[in-house]
């Protein structure tokens, strides 16, 4: 799956992913290959985007994600 990370001031990520760890506003979410569709918002936090290599981690202060078709767009504060 793929995933962009957004910021209204630059793409802090965009890439493939295997898996994606979310501060959702009602818990946690993690999101795997063929998830089903979704939208929520996201709590300050962190996001983890992991694949077969390696792990990143970046900090948001809340925002909404999409997942849509095996693609994650996390718009982020």
């Amino acid at each position: 799956m793929t995933i962009e990370i957004i910021t209204p001031d630059v793409i802090l990520y965009e890439g493939d992913a295997t898996y994606v760890g979310l501060p959702g506003s009602d818990g946690s979410l993690g999101i795997l290959n063929n998830h089903a569709p979704l939208v929520t918002t996201l709590k300050a936090g962190e996001v983890v985007v992991k694949n077969e290599n390696h792990e990143e981690f970046f900090q948001v202060k809340g925002g909404t994600v999409e997942v849509l078709n095996n693609h994650i767009t996390v718009l982020a504060q």
